[in-house]
């Protein structure tokens, strides 16, 4: 068996390791017939400031996005890890995950108690 030459495998390891390192995935649930919930999380590989292949947060808005239901409001962010002022030292190195909770559609209360207003 040949082996690999290692000006072949090194390029072939940073790829590998750069395409593993992003995921995204979307949970939807419906709690009415034309409303629910949604999270959607984002994984993205931090090296020298540099997010691959986009920041996480974009990774998870985007694939909120993606889903295109109607109305859909961001309810809460969760940035892991987060170490605060020494947040800095994940900039060199590291590995970022985001999760987007939310709520989209309609639920008919957004129509008012149905008297005109004037």
């Amino acid at each position: 068996m040949t082996r690999l030459p290692l000006a072949t495998a090194r390029p072939l390891f940073f790829t590998a390791a750069l395409s593993l390192a992003s995921c995204a995935s979307i949970d939807i649930t419906r709690d009415t017939q034309t409303s629910g919930r949604f999270e959607s999380t984002g994984t993205a590989f931090t090296i020298l400031s540099i997010d691959l292949p986009k920041p996480a947060l974009n990774i998870a808005r985007d694939n909120a996005a993606d889903a295109r239901l109607t109305n859909m409001q961001v309810t809460d962010i969760v940035r892991r890890p987060d170490l605060g002022s020494w947040d800095w030292l994940l900039d060199i190195i590291g590995v970022r995950f985001v999760r987007i909770e939310g709520i989209w559609g309609f639920t008919g209360a957004e129509a008012g108690n149905g008297q005109d207003s004037q």
